[in-house]
């Protein structure tokens, strides 16, 4: 699965909110400089003066997960979707960071979440997809260790479908 938003969103992110423009166009700044942690700073000193702002603490979810600090990522997330349970992005969000960890059931929850709020988000549909192969990974692997008693033909059918969903396994 891919990071639900990649660094060129996050900056459309950061850019986008008139009353947090001078902290947002910090934070960006420094992101993009490569000065991640001081950005994360930034968007904290913020959210100190403003710790309801949606736009604010979005943007600490993302620049969480991409420095790969799943848990304070996942707490922001989850916060987000009771907060305003009415957007698919945080819930996509949570589903990169569940699939990430193998928690591929939470993961196809949480997408199915997102796109029952927005069935056109299209991030979100090929994460589902990319969730769907591995849990259908998993099922063929499953089967394949109880076919043991199983007929030949069974056996033959498969190992040929693990085969193939191997190669569509996302990378």
């Amino acid at each position: 699965m891919r990071l639900p938003l990649p660094t060129f969103l996050l900056l459309a992110v950061l850019a986008a909110a008139p009353a947090r423009a001078d902290d947002l166009a910090s934070a960006q700044r420094l992101w993009l400089a490569g000065q991640k942690t001081q950005a994360v700073d930034q968007i904290e000193q913020a959210l100190t003066r403003q710790p309801d702002d949606l736009q604010l603490r979005f943007a600490l979810g993302v620049m969480r997960m991409e420095l790969g600090d799943r848990a304070q990522a996942m707490t922001i997330f989850t916060r987000l979707t009771q907060d305003f349970p009415d957007l698919a992005d945080p819930y996509n969000n949570l589903a990169v960071l569940h699939a990430a960890a193998g928690e591929l059931d939470e993961a196809k929850a949480a997408l199915e979440q997102a796109l029952l709020l927005h069935p056109e988000h299209a991030q979100a549909q090929e994460n589902l997809g990319d969730v769907l192969v591995r849990l259908a990974l998993r099922a063929y692997q499953r089967a394949q260790k109880s076919s043991v008693m199983a007929s030949d033909a069974l056996n033959t059918k498969i190992n040929r479908t693990l085969a193939l969903t191997r190669e569509l396994r996302p990378r």
